[in-house]
């Protein structure tokens, strides 16, 4: 944000040079801190802003004052001219469309806007090498690399989950590139939108709706390159009859790991890796530590649905080392920390803010 005043900014060099932080460009000012140095508000753009994902990034961002959220009138939000002027016209865009639409307004960045940072929560440039992926957490250099970047692309929901679980794993020798691997698990119905919410919420639905039976999701690829195995493991998700909220499941062979591996071992990978993380959290480890902790609802079930409307992600070491296998679990929420929250945690590091403002 851009120093409204330069006697303010003379004032503090003189007084005090150590103390001087630069703060970035925009346009409209609000009071920082109780110093009464005023400062310019970001411009944010939420395209696609009256969709499941793009209300609940509206929802996280609308009580804060260190940004303005800009929108055009409702019934110019699908007019390409007014969508142009928007988003380059924004500090931040936040694209919560499908494939196509998001390809399209990310051209519609003018040639001489380096200024602008584009957030895209749909899959059109998860793989893309000039886009930085969302996973602040993936490595100590990601978050470093969002920092700097103006095409940031957001994960998806399952992959989170699953990229979380793994590619700690991969990173600390214990699983192998190139494992074959399955991921299952379960979201609420609101990761399928509008036209899902409808179907759940009334009288007529499954209650349980497993799909992706094809092994041909699109979030396969991500899954593959940021995990760092290099193979697209078997992926049955599934769908049941909760909102928001989310379980991925990863089962591992010991035989498939690094010699020596036992459910105490991959528990201090996965804990180093998230150790001082803001919203990843490692659990105790095993099903009695578990238990004891009373993070299994009536001492037996992994409810989905704990981290609704919060940023956060757990994650759950389950080992038997008798017979040799582990079960890895991750929880978070499919709207939180796998959509919206997510993009707003993108927003604060490329902006520069506390990456926790905001989000819970």
């Amino acid at each position: 944000m851009k120093i409204v005043s330069t006697a303010c900014v003379a004032l503090l060099l003189s007084a005090n040079a150590s103390a001087f932080v630069p703060i970035f460009s925009s346009t409209t000012t609000t009071k920082m801190d109780s110093t009464s140095l005023w400062a310019e508000k970001f411009k944010v753009f939420i395209d696609g802003e009256a969709g499941t994902t793009g209300l609940q990034v509206r929802q996280r961002l609308e009580a804060r004052d260190d940004l303005e959220i800009i929108s055009p009138p409702s019934d110019l939000r699908k007019d390409e001219a007014t969508r142009k002027k928007y988003i380059n016209e924004a500090d931040a865009v936040i694209l919560c469309l499908p494939d196509a639409a998001s390809i399209e307004a990310a051209g519609f960045v003018e040639p001489d806007n380096d200024r602008t940072v584009i957030i895209d929560a749909s899959t059109a440039f998860r793989v893309d090498e000039n886009w930085v992926y969302g996973f602040p957490e993936l490595s100590k250099e990601q978050r470093e690399a969002l920092s700097k970047s103006k095409r940031i692309s957001n994960p998806g929901c399952y992959p989170t989950g699953f990229i979380g679980l793994t590619r700690p794993l991969v990173d600390a020798g214990i699983l192998k590139e190139n494992t074959p691997l399955t991921v299952n698990a379960i979201s609420g119905y609101s990761g399928g939108g509008k036209a899902l919410m409808e179907l759940f919420e009334n009288d007529d639905h499954e209650p349980w709706s497993g799909y992706g039976f094809s092994l041909a999701h699109k979030h396969l690829p991500e899954m593959a390159k940021y995990s760092r195995l290099g193979r697209k493991p078997i992926f049955q998700p599934q769908i049941a009859t909760f909102p928001q909220g989310m379980v991925v499941s990863v089962p591992l062979h010991y035989e498939w790991l690094a010699p020596g591996t036992t459910g105490e071992k991959i528990h201090q990978a996965l804990s180093k890796h998230y150790e001082g993380s803001k919203f990843v959290s490692v659990m105790p480890l095993g099903e009695s530590n578990i238990k004891e902790a009373g993070l299994l609802e009536r001492g037996g079930f992994l409810r989905p649905d704990t981290l609704a409307n919060t940023n956060k992600m757990e994650m759950f070491v389950f080992p038997n080392d008798e017979a040799q296998q582990v079960l890895l679990c991750a929880r978070l929420d499919n709207l939180g920390k796998g959509a919206s929250g997510a993009a707003v945690q993108n927003l604060n590091i490329a902006l520069g803010i506390d990456e926790t403002t905001g989000l819970e």
